[in-house]
């Protein structure tokens, strides 16, 4: 991946209407996201610090697991992305 401007992503992320998980939900998506890692390591794909603190950021906030996809897509400029959610693709944040 490439590097997130994490608090630039938090500010958009707080200011989206949508329902935040639970303690107990967050919890279980954190233990996901372990495990997720752990596979990526295994595979030699070895996330970087910046990755690491973008994915704790979204858990922090309680994003959902299909959000951060989306997420993740808008940021990326995917063309699959949901161009309704109100995150700055990365690229047009550059250029600023």
């Amino acid at each position: 991946m490439a590097d997130f401007d994490i608090e630039a992503v938090r500010a958009e992320v707080r200011a989206m209407d949508f329902v935040r998980g639970t303690p107990v939900e967050v919890a279980m998506w954190r233990e996901d996201m372990a495990e997720l890692r752990a596979n990526l390591v295994i595979e030699d794909m070895i996330p970087t610090p910046n990755d690491d603190a973008f994915f704790d950021m979204l858990l922090d906030e309680g994003v959902s697991p299909p959000l951060v996809s989306q997420i993740l897509l808008r940021l990326l400029d995917h063309p699959d992305a949901d161009r309704s959610l109100p995150i700055t693709p990365m690229m047009a944040a550059e250029s600023r």
